[in-house]
């Protein structure tokens, strides 16, 4: 998910997690606040600064009162293993709650994948996957991600125009390819991740996005986001806990002035 839901890793037995413990909390930088982040996952991060988690993270490093600096690692495979394990960074700012690859703070916002279409298509007003007037349309979907599953479950998967969901966007870029298609009408709709759709087509004439909050079987399509820390950094974890809490109006500004929707805990409806 662009939105960083990898895979968990065993646990060690008790006596190792705990020398683990001991030895993960040295490494954390009391002088910066050393973001892991990926290059090129616009909208969410952007090594020129411009992406909604840099300004997250300028938020946090001005609360905390550090410089913020940046490890830069494209997502995929070893991005948690090369950056915030390895001890080049602290945090990662955005991360999908209840994976183990990392120590979840509270999550400071919940959002869903959605539908991108165009404002004039027949399919403006689709707000599930399976409604009827999306068999036989042309649908865009980053394969592996769970509205591919419930897309297949709809009996969609011949409309569906399947996309890598790992890849370096440095050089490839699978949201814009498929949102420039259901601009040209090349494709019908695309099914992607809130956050990512959200604030590319926030000031689109064209586009609209629409949350997918009625799905009844499949994979969830809603998700809470978290900061990770590296597993055993409690005291971390808390003290992050409690900038979220204080600050979570400041928060919410952030990533509405982005574009990105934001839903109440329970993936019900947008957030007040």
């Amino acid at each position: 998910m662009g939105h960083r839901l990898l895979p968990a890793v065993l646990a060690t037995c008790c006596l190792v997690a705990s020398a683990a413990t001991a030895q993960v909390a040295d490494l954390r930088s009391h002088g910066e606040f050393r973001v892991c982040a990926d290059p090129a996952a616009v909208p969410m991060s952007s090594e020129d600064g411009s992406g909604f988690e840099n300004k997250l993270a300028s938020f946090v490093g001005e609360q905390l009162g550090l410089p913020v600096t940046y490890t830069w690692f494209p997502q995929g495979s070893g991005f948690i293993r090369k950056t915030l394990r390895a001890g080049l960074c602290d945090v990662v700012m955005g991360y999908a709650q209840g994976d183990e690859m990392v120590l979840n703070t509270n999550h400071y916002y919940t959002s869903a994948y959605g539908i991108v279409t165009r404002k004039d298509s027949k399919l403006a007003s689709v707000d599930m996957l399976e409604d009827p007037a999306l068999k036989g349309q042309p649908i865009g979907v980053v394969a592996g991600t769970p509205p591919a599953s419930n897309l297949a479950r709809a009996g969609l998967a011949k409309d569906m125009r399947g996309w890598d969901l790992f890849v370096d966007r440095r050089v490839e870029n699978p949201v814009g390819d498929m949102l420039a298609q259901v601009k040209s009408g090349e494709l019908a709709a695309a099914v992607l991740w809130g956050p990512m759709a959200g604030p590319l087509i926030k000031n689109d004439p064209d586009l609209q996005f629409t949350p997918l909050l009625k799905e009844t079987t499949g994979p969830k399509m809603f998700y809470r986001i978290t900061m990770g820390v590296r597993p055993g950094e409690d005291a971390w974890k808390r003290e992050l806990n409690s900038l979220i809490r204080r600050n979570q109006d400041q928060i919410d500004t952030i990533l509405r002035e982005a574009g990105v929707p934001i839903l109440d805990d329970y993936g019900k409806g947008l957030k007040p």
